[in-house]
């Protein structure tokens, strides 16, 4: 079977969909029964993975990668190939396809929450959406609680919405004697800054901990795609906290292995995601998180994590002082965390992800 895998986000500087998408092509390239299928990978520009040629072929297609370069442009490419099904990673593929479609969509954020982006961004993932919630031969989603919100915003059809748990990446595996040595208790925060974060709130909770306790520090890790726009170098300098909060933009995954290896606390204030995978990736080093208490959270890491409301910033100072000087709390987490990280594994996401394609072909 020739398999079409739109590849665009393993180009540049690979984020959430391109880790995720390097994980399953990792997979793939071991397992025996993908042996039987032939992967033909879609991109703009080279690639940020080394994989086997003779099985992963890539095809460069020019443009910029963006919307048109998917809807105009990549459709001829493939249907110059002769593919048995597209597998796209990333929530849309070409609407017009002639073959099967499976698409991942990781949550449905533009259409619960359109006020997080722009008029014409809100739109377009709207209207590509969900006509790919129609139309593609399958869904597959992240969570249960994704698989509601497509059914529900979407109005994708349940019984081709599949919920297929991603591993859990360790971005950069680091010796306990390489890791950075420092006398400061370090928070970490991974992930694209949207509104829906709450970094600010993170910020200002740090802010009080810092009055407290001279010796704690924050990183703050991903790019800034706030709308409306948040201005985070304002919020940090109000804190007046010098050198204890460095805001990284974007670190290799070497940096960022070092970096969970040397927190003590994770804080993900999120109030929507379709599964959010960095904390996780923090208690894979055994590192607790302070999360949002919401239906997905509670989902993805149960006990393993401590939570707190909305905006109370209060309660996450509080919070993240527990997680840092409270070894017992601490450790109760940490108890946790084996049942939940044996629900994400890749070589399982892998396999039931491959059988989504090949039923879909």
């Amino acid at each position: 079977m020739r398999i079409g895998v739109d590849a665009r986000e393993l180009c540049g500087k690979p984020t959430g969909v391109g880790r995720y998408l390097t994980g399953l092509l990792t997979e793939w390239a071991a397992a025996e029964r993908a042996r039987r299928h032939e992967f033909v990978l879609y991109a703009h520009e080279s690639l940020g993975v080394t994989l086997d040629a003779r099985r992963f072929a890539l095809r460069l297609v020019g443009g910029n990668g963006g919307t048109r370069w998917e809807q105009q442009q990549l459709p001829a490419a493939v249907a110059r190939d002769h593919l048995d099904v597209f597998f796209a990673p990333g929530y849309t593929a070409p609407v017009f396809a002639r073959i099967p479609l499976v698409v991942a969509m990781h949550d449905v954020s533009f259409a619960a929450h359109p006020e997080w982006f722009s008029a014409r961004e809100g739109l377009r993932r709207r209207v590509i959406t969900r006509r790919l919630a129609a139309h593609a031969s399958a869904i597959t989603t992240l969570s249960e609680f994704s698989k509601r919100e497509l059914v529900e915003l979407l109005r994708a059809p349940e019984g081709r919405v599949h919920v297929i748990r991603p591993g859990i990446s360790t971005p950069g595996v680091v010796s306990a004697g390489n890791a950075a040595a420092s006398a400061d208790l370090r928070v970490l925060y991974v992930g694209s800054i949207f509104n829906r974060r709450h970094v600010p709130d993170l910020i200002r909770a740090f802010g009080q901990l810092t009055r407290q306790h001279h010796h704690v520090c924050l990183d703050l890790v991903g790019d800034n795609r706030s709308y409306p726009h948040e201005d985070i170098a304002a919020a940090i300098a109000h804190q007046r906290a010098g050198r204890q909060i460095q805001w990284h933009h974007y670190v290799p995954d070497a940096e960022l292995g070092r970096l969970y290896e040397s927190a003590r606390a994770f804080a993900f204030l999120s109030e929507y995601e379709g599964l959010g995978l960095t904390p996780l990736e923090a208690l894979s080093y055994g590192v607790p998180s302070v999360l949002l208490d919401t239906p997905i959270a509670r989902e993805s890491c149960g006990a393993a994590a401590l939570y707190v409301r909305k905006g109370d910033v209060a309660a996450i100072a509080a919070a993240l002082t527990t997680l840092l000087f409270d070894d017992q709390a601490r450790q109760e987490r940490l108890t946790a965390a084996p049942d939940v990280l044996a629900r994400y594994n890749w070589p399982q996401a892998a396999r039931e992800t491959l059988a989504v394609i090949e039923s879909a072909a």
